[in-house]
């Protein structure tokens, strides 16, 4: 029997897959692959096979466990019986109760909650194939199903892992590294570099862990990315659209037409005020008032002559009272 340690990183840097210490596996994404489900996702990540499925924001019952202020989030990771070696006795366990716990947190900081009180959003991550990171995995594909569904997120969420093997840090680990290897750390990041879930199995050093973390956010930024890229090609795509439109973060692009818009506005706005301000500047100079409407003369003349009506009307009456009165004094005479 052979008891040489197993070597995980040849000399040329490489890794039994052949990749190297700062590569993720490949990743391919397909967006709303359920009829049923109100958003859904299905994700490979080199042997993993994940899909998810997103439900609501719909009436939470029961009742005592509504929010009047937010939606709750139920979050349910299950690895299937069959997607293992050996097979998996089927129902939850300790650890996919707490996937599920951890990975619904993950999602508490970027769904907007609070536009759906007193309802739940159900999402649902089910493992076909496992081999290794499937809650990272589960996160990813869970962030797209959201998104597919409607549910609006402040950024996306992306996950990934990085380990330590031959005494290195290497990113995204797979199922011999993560067995054998000596440390485990899973973390999930939103666009603006918050991080929404940080879990280690293992040992590292401070220092070990401040690399991981920049080797972790560079995975993650990967992620991002055909995160983004399967985004538009499910909803961003359309005839004539431009090409570059890819390369351009959804961050960045509703944030120019916001930007865009306001400039708009306010163009409008300070030309009315120009235009406005250079006819008064043009009466000044010229010191000429201008001249009113025919129409408003009409008026004006018109509201004049009912008011000396007024005044003749009221003159008769009186002439009259003191005419017969005048005739009343001689008849007694």
């Amino acid at each position: 029997m052979n008891n040489e340690p197993t070597k995980f990183i040849d000399e040329n840097g490489l890794r039994v897959d052949g990749r190297r210490t700062d590569e993720i596996r490949p990743m391919k994404v397909d967006i709303g692959v359920l009829s049923r489900a109100d958003g859904s996702c299905y994700l490979e990540w080199g042997n993993n096979k994940i899909i998810s499925a997103v439900y609501g924001p719909r009436e939470l019952h029961p009742r005592r466990m509504q929010r009047p202020d937010a939606a709750v989030i139920r979050y349910k990771y299950n690895m299937a019986s069959f997607s293992v070696e050996d097979r998996q006795r089927p129902g939850p366990s300790r650890r996919s109760s707490e996937i599920s716990k951890v990975s619904s947190e993950a999602f508490e900081p970027v769904v907007m909650t609070q536009f759906y009180p007193n309802t739940v959003i159900d999402v649902f991550s089910e493992v076909l194939e496992a081999d290794a990171g499937t809650r990272t995995a589960a996160i990813n594909a869970a962030t797209l199903a959201l998104i597919d569904a409607g549910i609006p997120l402040k950024s996306l969420v992306s996950a990934c892992a990085v380990g330590k093997v031959d005494g290195q840090l290497v990113l995204d680990l797979n199922k011999k590294e993560d067995n054998e290897g000596e440390a485990d750390l899973p973390v999930a990041i939103t666009q603006d570099g918050e991080i929404t879930l940080l879990q280690m199995d293992g040992h590292l050093t401070e220092d070990e862990i401040k690399q991981a973390m920049e080797l972790v956010k560079n995975g993650c930024q990967q992620i991002q990315q055909i995160q983004r890229e399967a985004l538009l090609k499910k909803f961003g795509q359309y005839e004539g659209a431009d090409t570059e439109i890819q390369s351009v973060p959804l961050t960045e692009t509703s944030s120019k037409q916001e930007t865009e818009s306001v400039d708009t506005e306010s163009s409008e706005l300070i030309s009315s005020n120009i235009l406005s301000d250079e006819s008064s500047e043009n009466q000044e100079e010229s010191g000429e008032e201008q001249e009113p409407d025919t129409l408003d003369i009409l008026e004006d003349e018109t509201e004049q002559s009912e008011d000396n009506e007024d005044d003749s009307d009221e003159e008769d009456f009186f002439v009259e009272i003191v005419r017969n009165n005048t005739e009343g004094e001689s008849d007694d005479q």
